[in-house]
């Protein structure tokens, strides 16, 4: 997998890459978008606290599919408050730390979301070249 960067626009502003390439026969998977919700049905406070819970949870399906976060070529984030991107951007950050090739990455402001203590949302898509 390749990460672009073409020079003739912009560099990202934050930890992330404009694209990613793909090999041919790559393993996808695609993650269902996460909301912080732990096991014993509670719902952290703050939007870092639930972002670092979101990203938990696509590791673990990351995982079941032989996958990291070092795998991921694109996550798709949603916060409800312009106020909640630092705590988000924080936590995908730590998410990606010691990640070499970053993945494209996009956050959109939404109104709302299922229940109204859920301030983040966080879906990834990963890919890995097929071993067969």
């Amino acid at each position: 997998m390749k990460a672009l960067f073409p020079p003739s626009i912009s560099p990202p502003f934050a930890r992330y890459a404009h694209g990613v390439e793909l090999p041919a026969g790559a393993r996808l998977v695609v993650t269902s978008g996460q909301l912080a919700l732990l096991p014993d049905g509670t719902v952290p406070d703050g939007a870092e606290a639930q972002a670092r819970q979101c990203f938990a949870q696509c590791a673990a399906i990351l995982a079941e599919a032989g996958m990291g976060p070092g795998d991921t070529v694109r996550i798709n984030a949603f916060v409800t408050d312009r106020a909640h991107m630092a705590g988000y951007m924080a936590a995908r950050d730590a998410w990606l730390a010691g990640v070499e090739r970053l993945p494209a990455s996009t956050l959109v402001i939404v109104s709302g979301f299922t229940r109204p203590e859920f301030v983040v949302e966080v879906e990834v898509t990963a890919a890995k070249p097929d071993q067969a």
